[in-house]
């Protein structure tokens, strides 16, 4: 092989490379996701379409947390601090956010629940987590969650002392998603 055909393969071999290592960069994300939702790994919640059937007679206190990353500027709490339930049985709860700033900001919220152990236990029925939430300047939103706690969890050795959670959620500014809103109307600017 000739030295302009070993360049040239040495090239192209390089650029194969940095072609799969963006690749693998790019599942990373979901595929951590996955991870986290199948073991409940650092507090991730389960999704769920209906509850178990069965309820447990022992009660857990349900806590509510609310944070707003620093370049957001809203007002982000839950409208109530706690709710007991019995495992088995559908939570309801509340959060409220209101858009402080003079423009149309886009938010998105991440979760988690604290102790971390019980995240596999936590099923989320509906929530608004993960979803672009578009508030208009001023605007103040009602966000309901509906949940429900595993009643296995009562029966693992691990977890079934656990009396209290935590769900905590974090809003963050998506900030493509609302750089494009702001462009689309003609408002492009700080909030």
């Amino acid at each position: 092989m000739s030295r302009t055909g070993r360049v040239r393969a040495t090239a192209l071999g390089a650029i194969a490379v940095i072609a799969v290592m963006i690749g693998l960069t790019a599942a990373a994300v979901p595929l951590y996701d996955l991870f986290c939702r199948v073991t409940g790994y650092g507090g991730t919640t389960q999704r769920a379409e209906a509850l178990p059937g069965s309820t447990a007679e022992t009660t857990v206190t349900v806590y509510f947390n609310a944070d707003v990353a620093r370049d957001l500027p809203w007002r982000f709490q839950p409208m109530q601090r706690r709710v007991e339930i019995r495992p088995g049985e559908q939570g309801l709860a509340f959060y409220e956010a209101e858009n402080r700033s003079n423009q149309p900001v886009v938010g998105m919220a991440t979760f988690n629940v604290t102790p971390h152990k019980v995240g596999i236990y936590f099923h989320k029925i509906a929530c608004f987590c993960f979803e672009q939430q578009t508030l208009e300047p001023g605007e103040r939103v009602e966000m309901p969650v509906s949940f429900f706690v595993d009643p296995a969890m009562l029966e693992d050795p691990a977890t079934r002392e656990v009396r209290q959670i935590t769900l905590s959620y974090t809003f963050f500014v998506d900030r493509e998603a609302t750089e494009a809103l702001r462009r689309q109307r003609g408002t492009a600017g700080n909030s």
